[in-house]
C-alpha cells in the first residue's frame, strides 16, 4: 500500500525511508499516532552515526530528555529507533571518535 503525502511516496505509515535528495535530512517517515498524521524528517545528511558504542552512549546522554518521551510524532523517537539502535552499532569500541 503506497501512500503519497506532499509529493513523496511512502510504503505505509510509520515506515521510515532514506531521503538522499533532501538537502539537510537523511530520513523521513509518515508518522501516524491515532488520527494524527505528520511528516517527520530526521537525521543529518552525510553524517556517519552509530559507529561505536561510545558514540551511541554520547548521543543518548545528549538527548535523554527527548528520548524518554517516546512520542511517535517526534524526530528524536525515529532517530533513536532507526539511526541509533544498538543492533546497528558497527564497533564495540567504547571510544568516541569525533567526526566518525
Amino acid at each position: 500500500m503506497a501512500i503519497t503525502y506532499r509529493g513523496e511516496k511512502f510504503a505505509g505509515y510509520n515506515k521510515p525511508k532514506r531521503t538522499p535528495s533532501h538537502p539537510k535530512k537523511s530520513h523521513a517517515v509518515l508518522a501516524k499516532d491515532g488520527d494524527e498524521v505528520r511528516l517527520i524528517r530526521f537525521g543529518q545528511q552525510g553524517v556517519k552515526t552509530n559507529q561505536t558504542v561510545g558514540q551511541r552512549k554520547a548521543y543518548e546522554a545528549r538527548h535523554a530528555k527527548s528520548i524518554a518521551k517516546k512520542d511517535k510524532l517526534s524526530a528524536s523517537y525515529w532517530s533513536t529507533k532507526v539511526k541509533w539502535s544498538p543492533s546497528k552499532t558497527k564497533s564495540s569500541s567504547t571510544k568516541w571518535k569525533k567526526g566518525s
